[in-house]
């Protein structure tokens, strides 16, 4: 059941439905008789004599063309006592590429097994935690990963099919088995079916694309850090983000023995993503945004807004799709980049998390669907929160550049501009060398700032920004970003950790077994002084002016118009500071160079911002109805340059 986009409430799900579940889930996973509708799971089960079983379930699939469907592993804990009574119990499950290659969670780990291959080592903490509360844990191998069949199609059919089918089983209308190539059928009646995906990045993903699928008995998804379009994970309107494809990612996640068997998969892939930046049917199969009225389970979205692995745009466009849909939904939005929030905000987190569950699987009234719809870091382990989000009184403001006292250093306001600005491309400056010299006449981008604010100013949700420039060589790559300048202490989301520090001492989260522990490493916010913080960023080839879907050449002196699509954020630019908007060329890093070296000519009178601010365009005017301000061209210090290392959407460390 959807409810409507602009309900007085934030979000309001299934009142009649929930309140006779809580009652009939009071009288089936309670072990007293209860008295009232019970609010709290609690740790009544044993974790310590706790099912552990293995079953492979029959995807429907032949994507390693041997003759037979593709089977996936399915690891499982569930609690015995609840099975012993004939009482059934939902699902949380995590499906995923990297339990046996990279490993899960801040301390990489990976699934172990005894010697009949039932599972020991589940990662990270879910099951230690919601097994002994009622709930069953299962971690899936995606196929062509760990212990099950097929190939690795990176976010294809395949991929979420491993994870739809284990839904489809856990609901009576698919096949397990005990074995891998064995016949012997295994059920799944110790479950009532009701599930509830969760993961980070190439996980969080799959919860995506599984729940576009619309599938019956996904009751609800928690994606952290998660792609919505694999196309944006690779290209940004037609610019490459990384020097490789989606081929190198399967093959890095793939088994030995998948990959001895995969080859004409792996073509495929290469095939249907070729390196020009343009959408092909590859893209379309994996982009979940198109389906997302199909969504009929509840989404909790959580995400880094400095995240530059899965970048801002995958939540921001899935949550608007959501909204436009009216699924029930719930976001927390940190200031660190690709890290979860176990680990930046962990009892909160593991709070809120608990509580979630049971109200969406257990049916529990616990009043987690009155609650603010967004949690918002706006600084280092300090927290807001927002009734709705983006907030209603939010309304697009068009800012517009300006020329200034010297060339390339702009002022940006409410009025259109005259004359034009130049930059030539340097591929071996980044935003951060950009924002430092915002207040100097350089090269290699073209600056625009308001004078200091008189009043803080939010901005909230996914702005755009319209650019004519004209090129001298048939190749350009645009880069727009959006900086708050002023001093500021921000979690440090460029170093190794991305805003955290992980520390020696451990907290526990449940109770442990030999070969399970349920204790993980505690973890600090690794904060920075900065004098300029870049919040909102976006890039295009130029050659895709007139298509989103195809490039061309370009011809030299002649004028294009593009508009690029910022990420996603949540950021109060304070009284004092300034808001600045830069274009340039080639952000190093973060996107790959053209094949050519352009200068580009702004026509600033058909250059604008259009960004998402609370209290609209009043709001900004008031806000920067100050003086004018004279540039110092001092240096401004901000974060390092984002490291170049080869990205992996949730691998290795995290």
């Amino acid at each position: 059941m959807r409810t409507p986009a602009r309900h007085l409430r934030p979000f309001t799900w299934r009142s009649l439905a929930t309140a006779a579940t809580a009652v009939l889930m009071a009288t089936l996973l309670t072990p007293a008789v209860a008295h009232s509708a019970p609010r709290e799971s609690t740790p009544v089960y044993s974790y310590d004599t706790a099912i552990r079983e293995s079953v492979w379930v029959d995807t429907g699939l032949d994507g390693d063309a041997d003759g037979r469907n593709d089977r996936v592993a399915v690891d499982i804990v569930r609690p015995r006592e609840p099975a012993q009574q004939g009482r059934k119990v939902p699902v949380i499950m995590d499906a995923s590429p990297y339990y046996s290659c990279c490993g899960r969670g801040n301390e990489s780990q990976r699934k172990t097994y005894d010697a009949d291959g039932n599972v020991v080592q589940m990662p990270l903490y879910y099951d230690n935690y919601f097994v002994p509360r009622g709930y069953a844990f299962v971690a899936v191998d995606l196929a062509g990963t760990n212990r099950s069949d097929g190939c690795v199609d990176v976010g294809g059919r395949s991929d979420v099919q491993s994870a739809k089918a284990v839904v489809d089983w856990l609901n009576g209308r698919g096949k397990g088995y005990t074995s891998r190539t064995g016949d012997t059928r295994a059920g799944a009646g110790w479950t009532n079916g009701r599930t509830g995906m969760i993961g980070k990045s190439y996980d969080g993903t799959i919860a995506n694309g599984v729940a576009a699928t619309g599938v019956e008995g996904l009751e609800t998804i928690v994606p952290i850090a998660a792609i919505s379009s694999w196309y944006d994970y690779y290209f940004a309107q037609g610019a490459p983000l990384y020097d490789s494809g989606p081929e190198w990612l399967s093959d890095y996640v793939e088994s030995p023995e998948a990959r001895a068997r995969c080859a004409a998969v792996q073509q495929k892939i290469v095939d249907g993503a070729p390196r020009t930046g343009d959408w092909t049917t590859f893209w379309t199969e994996r982009d979940y945004v198109k389906d997302v009225r199909k969504v009929d389970a509840s989404v909790f979205v959580i995400h880094g807004m400095q995240d530059l692995n899965v970048r801002p745009k995958h939540f921001g466009q899935w949550w608007d799709g959501l909204a436009k849909n009216g699924v029930d939904r719930k976001i927390w939005l940190s200031q660190t980049g690709h890290v979860d929030p176990f680990d930046f905000r962990r009892a909160a987190w593991a709070d809120t998390l608990h509580r979630w569950f049971d109200h969406e699987l257990l049916g529990y009234d616990n009043g987690v669907d009155d609650e603010p719809m967004a949690d918002i870091e706006r600084a280092p382990d300090r927290w807001v929160t927002s009734d709705v989000w983006p907030p209603r009184a939010t309304d697009t403001v068009t800012l517009r550049p300006a020329k200034g006292g010297q060339a390339g250093v702009g002022t940006l306001g409410l009025r259109t501009g005259k004359g034009t600005e130049t930059f030539t491309d340097d591929p071996g400056q980044d935003e951060s060398d950009w924002a430092a010299e915002i207040d100097r006449s350089t090269s290699a981008k073209a600056g625009f700032t308001t004078g200091p604010l008189t009043r803080d100013v939010r901005l909230s949700g996914s702005s755009k920004v319209t650019v004519t420039a004209t090129p001298t060589t048939t190749s350009a790559h645009l880069s727009a970003v959006l900086v708050d300048l002023g001093p500021d202490t921000i979690r440090d989301y460029s170093a190794a950790g991305e805003g955290i520090t992980t520390l020696t001492e451990r907290t526990c989260w449940g109770p442990s077994t030999t070969g399970d522990s349920s204790c993980f490493r505690e973890t600090a916010a690794r904060t920075t002084d900065v004098e300029h913080t870049v919040f909102s960023r976006g890039w295009a080839d130029l050659g895709n002016h007139s298509s989103a879907t195809k490039g061309e050449p370009l011809t030299p002196g002649k004028a294009y118009t593009i508009t690029l699509d910022l990420h996603a954020s949540d950021h109060v630019v304070p009284k004092g500071h300034r808001l600045a908007l830069i274009v340039a060329g080639t952000d190093q890093g973060l996107i790959d160079p053209p094949s050519t070296t352009p200068t580009l000519t702004l026509d600033l009178s058909r250059t604008s911002a259009r960004v998402p601010l609370v209290g609209g365009t009043a709001a900004f005017a008031r806000a920067a109805s100050g003086s004018a301000y004279a540039t110092p061209g001092a240096l401004l210090d901000g974060v390092d340059a984002p490291r170049t290392t080869h990205r992996v959407p949730g691998g290795g460390s995290r």
